[in-house]
């Protein structure tokens, strides 16, 4: 239920002219409860009324019906609401009860497939920080709009294609060795790499050599093949091993390969519908009146671009897929890519690119500098979630040491808290990564929520079976913003999905816990009287409501810790 309109529904009849979507727009919610759970402001209708505001509040407080509330004050210009405690925690109650981990789904994706092209790390590198991103925000997203109804379809649009297998070749053949590469397989080959864009710098000539194996590959080149297929398949396990740490999986590895095949059309629809045009020798789409720079199709040499292999896959998604919503989780350095990319599609007539977004994150920096594959400096992500799982096991050894399942608790939280703190930042925000901040067990941190609602199974054991009637009800004013903060649990998930923001979930789940734990300290939730069944409602709702946000995120639950 929207309690907002409890307000509306008051405030009508005694507003003159005023319809329902205005007084809602104009409703606020108060920082703190004392000042009541919704307030309506007199401001505007000073100026048709021909009244002071504070007049005007006092006038209406006396006119409107009260009786679904607690109480209704007037304070200065504004109307101040008090919901119903009894009336809303059974009903707040009754309904997450009922509904369990199912509470807050949504019907309004109508079943809708949304494609999320995300993660897309390059063959032949390992896993770094800097892909951790895109994975984890594409991933929650998908989890986010399949409780929105929609039906997610994530796509690790693998990097398996392009110059820079001409690079590795060459550094291979220069400097590696098959038994090198069998016996490490990722770190050789980023060895190998990294050591070419160094040479490169004193001998300009390996650019051409490079060049030179990478048309051999796009030829179909049999030792060039050879050697892509089994740079691939190596790397394809490396990434199966952190996805696995992670808990994510995807629906499809078609990577930029997949569309080698799918370009001729592209270049051929464009020039059927007279948009190519050429400068300077090469091919290129005018979006001049999109106030942006010329796509370029085609180089000079004939060689396609990123955004020809991306129309072709935007095209293809929406043949396979038949898509209401296509997601990019790109970095925000591609905004420009991505606007041409729409941009062209729609000067071809496909109207559906405006179903498709750019989803935009900050960088994760490391003592404030970049992360970089070809400088060399590196943060491998399996070395980051140990590290964070190392951290997590030392807590736990501190805190609980006889822990039953002490190592995948520690799993779960360490590995928990990499994405949570990822997440909870706001996607298109920086930020600086910090391994000690980012695995406490205070603070606004996943360790923190795992722990609060690990705390609250333990008081549910800890109560035994208490059985629970339907007219359950808290009278106790310290749940009072636990059980707001749980009605708020459906608009919050519509909120993210509309706004494609895990924060969203990641903030609502901190500010249920720390409500939680401020009740409980001042709450005997185990005492034997009339309204224990409903506390232990309480602590229950509490625990399934942050197990979901925490799924949400991709970030697990664990019993105890």
């Amino acid at each position: 239920m929207d309690y907002k309109n409890l307000v509306v529904d008051a405030l009508e009849p005694v507003l003159d002219g005023a319809n329902q979507k205005d007084i809602y727009d104009r409703i606020e919610v108060p920082k703190e409860s004392k000042m009541g759970d919704y307030a309506f402001p007199t401001f505007t209708l000073a100026k048709t009324m021909h009244k002071a505001p504070q007049i005007i509040a006092q006038e209406i407080s006396e006119k409107i019906d009260q009786v679904k509330f607690e109480k209704v004050e007037v304070a200065g210009p504004y109307l101040n609401f008090f919901l119903d405690k009894k009336s809303f925690s059974n009903e707040v109650l009754t309904t997450v009860m009922k509904q369990k981990a199912s509470y807050g789904q949504n019907e309004d994706g109508k079943g809708g497939k949304v494609p999320i092209d995300m993660s897309s790390p390059n063959i032949a590198k390992p896993i770094s920080m800097g892909h951790l991103r895109s994975t984890v925000i594409g991933n929650s997203l998908a989890l986010i709009l399949e409780k929105n109804g929609y039906s997610p379809v994530k796509i690790n649009h693998l990097g398996d294609w392009g110059t820079q297998f001409g690079k590795l070749i060459t550094a291979y053949k220069l400097w590696g060795s098959e038994e090198e590469v069998k016996a490490d397989p990722i770190n050789k080959l980023l060895e190998y790499y990294v050591r070419f864009h160094k040479e490169d710098q004193k001998n300009p000539e390996l650019d051409d050599i490079a060049r030179d194996w990478f048309k051999k590959l796009e030829n179909g080149d049999e030792e060039a093949i050879t050697l892509w297929k089994w740079f691939r398949s190596e790397s394809l396990k490396s990434f199966k091993y952190i996805y696995d740490k992670l808990g994510i999986t995807f629906d499809s590895f078609n990577g930029e390969a997949f569309y080698n095949d799918k370009m001729d059309e592209v270049v051929e629809l464009l020039e059927d519908k007279g948009l190519l045009k050429e400068s300077q020798g090469a091919q290129v789409v005018d979006l001049e009146k999109y106030n942006l720079n010329p796509a370029l199709i085609k180089k000079t040499d004939g060689a396609t671009l990123y955004i020809t292999r991306d129309l072709a896959a935007a095209i293809y998604r929406y043949r396979t897929y038949d898509f209401v919503q296509s997601l990019y989780v790109v970095g925000a350095e591609q905004t420009n890519h991505f606007k041409q990319l729409k941009a062209v599609l729609k000067e071809m007539g496909y109207d559906w690119s405006d179903n498709i977004h750019h989803i935009p994150f900050g960088l994760i920096t490391l003592n404030g500098k970049k992360l970089s594959t070809r400088s060399g400096r590196v943060v491998l992500l399996d070395e980051v979630l140990n590290d964070a799982i190392k951290l997590a096991s030392q807590q736990i050894s501190e805190k609980n040491p006889d822990l039953k399942d002490a190592k995948q608790v520690a799993n779960d939280v360490g590995v928990g808290a990499v994405i949570f703190h990822d997440l909870k930042n706001e996607r298109t925000n920086s930020f600086d990564f910090n391994l000690a901040e980012v695995v406490r067990f205070e603070g606004e941190t996943g360790p923190y929520v795992q722990y609060t609602r690990a705390r609250a199974e333990s008081i549910l054991r800890k109560a035994g079976d208490i059985e629970i009637d339907e007219n359950i009800s808290i009278s106790d004013t310290n749940a009072w913003e636990t059980l707001k903060a749980l009605e708020s649990f459906p608009n919050t998930i519509k909120r993210a999905a509309l706004a494609y923001e895990p924060s969203i979930i990641a903030k609502y789940a901190l500010a249920l816990a720390k409500a939680f734990n401020k009740y409980y300290a001042n709450s005997k939730v185990l005492t034997n009287d009339q309204e224990l069944g409903a506390r232990i409602a309480l602590v229950k709702s509490v625990s399934m409501v942050l197990k979901e946000s925490l799924r949400l995120l991709g970030v697990k639950s664990p019993q105890e810790m």
